[in-house]
């Protein structure tokens, strides 16, 4: 993709791959779909990281608003989706 993700500075070299790892996972799913149990692994990590919703929020509107994918609505899947399910999001 031809954007930047939103990141924070203040984040260790690890703690901004493993958010844009997550990222890249939601990609993953309107792309071509990925296993749940990955997703959530990543969004799992994503909230070690970003703990506060009101963050969580704004990194992911922001995400949003330059790539067209939406992480609620992926992480809103994920929940309602079983262990072993495919994600695949429509655009």
């Amino acid at each position: 993709m031809e954007y930047q993700y939103p990141i924070d500075y203040s984040w260790s070299t690890e703690e901004i791959i493993d958010v844009i790892k997550f990222f890249e996972a939601v990609e993953k799913a309107y792309e071509t779909g990925i296993e749940r149990d990955e997703l959530l692994r990543h969004y799992r990590r994503f909230k070690e990281i970003v703990p506060s919703k009101h963050e969580e929020k704004t990194l992911c509107g922001e995400f949003e608003a330059i790539s067209g994918y939406s992480s609620y609505r992926t992480m809103k899947k994920v929940k309602e989706a079983s262990s072993g399910d495919r994600i695949v999001m429509n655009k």
